[in-house]
């Protein structure tokens, strides 16, 4: 399986790799070596926090590496219907309320934030879709509520604000 990401997503991804290998890879060494010289590694708590975070930033290297080795490049395209990182006004109409969410890859979604996912439900249901459309979403075989489209703001093209996320 291979994740759809736009050129920003890789490059941003290439962005914390580099950081992560020529900054805090060096820096989480160092914590390292300097908490190994506190004594007994059986009760030094210092170390195994050091130790913690050196691998935490070595599997993430190993995980952004890993998605930009097997990630399908797609481009951000203006289309009739919604699209990659469009603004839509929707009614949820089982909660009777109005909310904006923007669709995003999957790299850098957001749900807290109103960035939903091309690939979740709610994303898959309006991408292709205008204002002014009711659309099902569909959670699960048993479980789907209806939107309506109030409104959609196009996007320039791919928002390079939108940062990615952590694991």
């Amino acid at each position: 399986m291979y994740d759809e990401l736009t050129e920003v997503d890789i490059r941003k991804m290439r962005e914390e790799i580099d950081y992560r290998v020529t900054v805090l890879r060096p820096k989480l060494i160092e914590d390292v070596k300097t908490a190994r010289e506190w004594g007994d590694l059986s009760e030094n708590f210092e170390y195994k926090a050091a130790k913690r975070e050196k691998n935490r930033n070595d599997s993430r290297v190993r995980y952004l590496e890993r998605m930009i080795k097997t990630a399908k490049i797609i481009s951000v395209e203006q289309t009739e219907g919604i699209g990659l990182f469009d603004e839509v006004e929707i009614l949820m109409e089982n909660l009777d309320r109005v909310m904006t969410v923007r669709v995003s890859t999957a790299l850098r979604q957001d749900a807290v934030h109103g960035i939903v996912s091309k690939d979740s439900p709610m994303g898959k249901a309006l991408l292709g879709h205008r204002a002014g459309d009711r659309v099902e979403v569909e959670v699960s075989p048993d479980t789907r509520y209806y939107v309506t489209i109030r409104k959609v703001t196009k996007a320039a093209g791919d928002d390079e604000s939108l940062e990615i996320r952590g694991y």
